[in-house]
């Protein structure tokens, strides 16, 4: 009889150590969703992160930009991190009631990527008769879902006017719609099998993937900030935060923005990534180094609810 109590014992000893542990373990994993264009570069900034500290671990999810905040918004999913392709749907859809701050961090533009033997077919002039060709397929993402999605129909409605070809948004938007996928980086998969020709995609995806691209001029690539105005323009309607809603979408030079949601399991572990993640010599040098300039510090949304420790990633707004 003792000693089935001492079993007993050391058997309740050994349920409450895992249970300890686990939630240690828990305790110390950051849940991030990001923007599949922040695929390679998250995963170099949060091993480099690792480095130092060894202890935490990291769940990270990849998706669009406005299906990561509507795993937040709709699913109300934990969330200890939300990276975004555009810092204007962390604003149209999360603040106030999901998040009180937004901070930009990284800029980019639109290219056209293309299959090795593409490379002499397309140019800065023809490119729209390129993608017109019924023998040539292309790629791009879903605006519902991803800003690269939207941001692929604002270039061609710049372009549609910057060249004088009526109809050219409306008749590429039709042409292909069996090859749009829910973010940009699925396109990739589509290109390296042949699938399709040519895809719309940032350019900072092209360099980390060491593929071919077509640079697009200032006027319709969504990079430049001193053609604000014009690109403002161009506007496109996607889905809401909440469902049977919509959001309009108008052009602006590619801004990325990033938030802790209000609902962060590990808000305090959060604020001490994100000090990593936006200093200089860190995690903005791992960002770069993937193709995308630092925009640090920039405006920020809510810069009085800013964690005190990330004030100096941004400026006030105005």
């Amino acid at each position: 009889m003792q000693w089935k109590k001492l079993q007993h014992y050391f058997l309740v000893l050994i349920i409450v150590s895992l249970f300890a542990g686990c939630k240690s373990s828990t305790d110390q994993q950051l849940v991030v969703f990001h923007a599949g264009s922040l695929s390679v570069p998250v995963k170099r900034i949060t091993e480099a992160y690792q480095l130092e500290h060894p202890e935490v671990g990291f769940l990270t999810e990849a998706a669009g930009s406005v299906a990561s905040i509507r795993k937040i918004t709709d699913l109300h999913r934990d969330c200890d991190i939300l990276l975004s392709a555009d810092y204007s749907i962390i604003d149209k859809m999360m603040i106030p009631e999901y998040s009180s701050w937004n901070i930009r961090f990284a800029a980019n533009e639109m290219a056209i990527v293309y299959a090795t033997e593409a490379a002499d077919s397309i140019n800065t002039i023809n490119w729209p008769r390129v993608l017109a060709n019924e023998k040539v397929r292309y790629g791009r993402s879903d605006p519902d879902s991803d800003p690269c999605g939207y941001r692929t129909v604002l270039v061609l409605d710049l372009a549609e006017r910057m060249l004088h070809q009526p109809e050219l948004k409306q008749n590429l938007l039709d042409k292909d719609r069996r090859y749009m996928r829910p973010k940009e980086t699925d396109l990739i998969a589509l290109l390296e099998t042949r699938t399709v020709d040519y895809i719309f995609i940032y350019r900072s995806v092209a360099v980390q993937h060491k593929l071919g691209y077509l640079l697009l001029p200032d006027s319709i690539n969504l990079k430049n900030p001193e053609l604000a105005d014009w690109y403002e323009t161009a506007s496109v309607e996607i889905v809401g935060s909440a469902p049977g809603t919509k959001i309009t979408q108008h052009g602006e030079p590619m801004i990325y923005g990033l938030t802790i949601p209000k609902n962060a399991p590990n808000s305090e572990l959060a604020i001490d990534f994100l000090d990593f993640f936006l200093n200089a010599t860190q995690g903005m040098r791992l960002m770069e180094e993937a193709g995308q300039p630092s925009v640090v510090p920039a405006p920020a949304s809510g810069y009085d609810e800013i964690p005190v420790e990330l004030q100096k990633y941004a400026l006030p707004p105005g």
